[in-house]
Parts: structure tokens; sequence; C-alpha cells
């Protein structure tokens, strides 16, 4: 009898190892390598990257876009109520559209600022990634390199504003609103910080947008590397 069953186990390991080399020979099996996980995943990354800045880096890529659209920041939304109350709404909408122009015309320069986070990013799990949920490489990239990024792209950010006028209406409104007799506490937040915030949220939100379309939509992965990394079941 204990012969017969060893036999019957001996048999059942053959059978199992047997079917595992029929799988992976197999039309269209091969094994993805933690390697080939993160070069796909930074490449998806970059793909998103391209796309996103083509969609922002025209004429009212941000300022008619109801996701990305930038306004003032938060500390000085209440500026908009009273000077549109006092009749000055123009300067509010002509600031509003100059900062939206600034964006515009920066994230133009953020390519191969992103690009370098994303080349030189190290992965610890890529494969974890690449099996992990709809937008995981983008939530691992936005983690890893977001300081980074906001550093190198601020001084880019406040160099566009400043080219198109968008730091000298932001100031006029500011200091006009801090002129009234009313005012009662001055304020002056950073506008090249917060469009740099604003800016960067939107190309990580459009690299998601992507990396979600290459996981689900097979003719999304336009290159082989992206086909075998995301069309695997790894």
């Amino acid at each position: 009898m204990m012969k017969k069953l060893s036999v019957l186990v001996c048999m059942a390991g053959l059978m199992f190892f047997s079917s595992c080399d029929v799988i992976k020979q197999l039309p269209g099996y091969s094994a993805v390598t933690e390697e080939e996980a993160g070069d796909g995943i930074k490449q998806a990354l970059s793909l998103g990257l391209g796309k996103a800045v083509t969609s922002l880096n025209v004429t009212d890529g941000f300022f008619r876009n109801e996701l990305y659209k930038v306004l003032l920041p938060e500390e000085a939304r209440r500026i908009e109520n009273t000077m549109r109350t006092l009749g000055l709404g123009s300067m509010v909408d002509q600031a509003v559209l100059a900062i939206n122009r600034g964006a515009e015309d920066a994230v133009g320069y953020a390519k191969p600022i992103f690009v370098d986070a994303i080349t030189s990013m190290t992965l610890s799990d890529a494969l974890g990634i690449v099996r992990g949920g709809d937008t995981s490489a983008t939530n691992y990239f936005r983690t890893k390199t977001t300081d980074k990024l906001h550093q190198a792209f601020y001084p880019v950010i406040k160099s566009s504003l400043d080219k198109v006028s968008a730091t000298r209406y932001y100031d006029d409104l500011i200091n006009r609103y801090n002129d009234f007799p009313t005012t009662i506490r001055k304020i002056n937040p950073d506008l090249s910080a917060h469009v740099t915030n604003r800016a960067t949220n939107a190309l990580f939100d459009m690299i998601a947008r992507e990396e979600k379309n290459i996981r689900e939509n097979p003719m999304a992965r336009t290159t082989e590397l992206l086909k075998k990394v995301f069309g695997s079941a790894l």
C-alpha cells in the first residue's frame, strides 16, 4: 500500500513540473524579470509624462481645463470677493489668466526635470508595483520624488510667471487689496510655490491616467517592453 502511495506521489509531482514546463513553452508566455519590470514602469511613466506635457503646454492647457485650472492661492481667495464687490473683478481675471499662462509655459520645460527623476528612481520592488493597483507606479513615483521635483521645478515656474507678467499682475492685485483701509491682515502668499504645486499635481494626475490606460488597454502598450511587462500574468 505504501509503495503504491509513493508511486502516486511521484507521478503527481512529475505531472506538476511537466505542466509548468508546458506553460513556459506556450506562445506568448515569458516571465518578467525584476529589471524588466523596473524598465517597464519607467517607460510607462515617461510615456504618460510626454502626453501630459503635450496636453498642458498649449494655450488654455490649464486655463480652459476645469480639472487643472490654477486659481489664486487659498490664502488669497478672499481677495476675489472683495475686489469684485468693489468693481475690480477685471484685475482678478487678468491675474488668474496670467498665472495659468505661466503654468502652461512652465510645463514645456518640465520634461527633462521629470525624466531625470524617473530614470534615476530606485525601485525597491518593481514586480510588486507592476502587480499593484491602477496607478501604483505613479503613486510610487510621486512619493519618492515630489520634494526633489518641487525644488527643481520652482525656478522654472517663477521664470515663466515673470515672463508672462503674472507676477506683476498678482503683486498689483495683492498690493491693491493690502492698501484698502478695511484690510486688517495683510497677505502675500508665495505665488511661485502655489503654481509649482498645482502644475506638479496636474502632471502627476495625467501620468496616473496614462498608467491606468496602459494597464487596462492593450492598444496603449506601444512598445514590446510595455506589452511584456503589463501584458504578462506576473
